[in-house]
């Protein structure tokens, strides 16, 4: 446990003691402020039936965070070290690949947590100026899991990729094809209902939407969470076994 954290704490410094770091936070903050007024824009003074919750998912700004954010937080964790040397000396090290790549991912994960906290604000602000429940915990638990979940999907990608190359531009970009690629199945997912064959049910998996929909209510449902965690468990896997090869060479 005491190389883990420290790998962990080695992970997390490298993310809040260098300006790229504050520039994602910055980015990130003024998309989620950017799509909060776009929203009280849309209602126009309106009271909506749906929680606010609801309607920030219903927009294009939470998938374009999530889509852009991951792979520019996750192409430094292996590439960097490769490409500069220290990866081959930090594995000489007493330390288990296992433990490599967990602490890489939870540091990566704990910083995307981070990330979002400017949520919370706008959902201070909406609550004081407004009739919406927007800081009913139902909601706002439901929200943040489903942003956990999300998160530990697409950051395991990002560990991935970052994985598989030396350089971080490349890195960033077979993330992003991934997540691309994920993201058009849940459109593909939401396109074609769900049937009596097999093909069909699988497919239902991937319909992101809905149960980021579901999330945003308050409704955590287990197939959904079976589904993010086992997905991101199969390439964290991956990056493990990525990471090993150096073995093999």
């Amino acid at each position: 446990m005491r190389i883990f954290l420290t790998l962990f704490r080695r992970e997390l410094s490298a993310f809040f003691f260098s300006v790229a770091g504050y520039v994602i936070i910055a980015a990130v903050t003024f998309l989620i402020g950017l799509s909060f007024v776009s929203l009280i824009a849309l209602l126009g003074g309106e009271p909506s039936p749906k929680p606010v919750t609801e309607l920030f998912y219903q927009t294009f700004y939470f998938w374009l965070i999530v889509l852009l954010a991951t792979p520019v937080i996750t192409m430094r964790l292996f590439a960097l070290e490769k490409s500069s040397g220290t990866f081959e000396t930090l594995m000489t090290t007493p330390v288990g690949d296992l433990q490599v790549v967990a602490a890489k991912f939870s540091a990566a994960l704990f910083f995307y947590m981070v990330m979002w906290l400017p949520m919370l604000v706008c959902l201070f602000i909406l609550r004081h100026f407004t009739s919406q429940r927007a800081l009913d915990a139902g909601m706002v638990g439901g929200m943040f899991a489903g942003i956990f979940l999300v998160g530990c999907l697409f950051l395991a990608l990002g560990c991935f990729a970052s994985a598989l190359t030396r350089s971080q531009m490349t890195a960033a970009m077979i993330a992003l094809v991934l997540g691309v690629s994920l993201f058009s199945l849940g459109f593909l997912a939401k396109a074609i209902p769900v049937a009596a064959q097999w093909q069909s049910q699988v497919i239902s998996y991937f319909n992101l939407f809905e149960q980021m929909d579901n999330f945003a209510r308050g409704v955590v449902e287990l197939r959904a969470v079976i589904f993010y965690l086992s997905a991101a468990f199969l390439f964290l896997f991956l990056t493990l076994r990525v990471v090993e090869s150096r073995r093999w060479k």
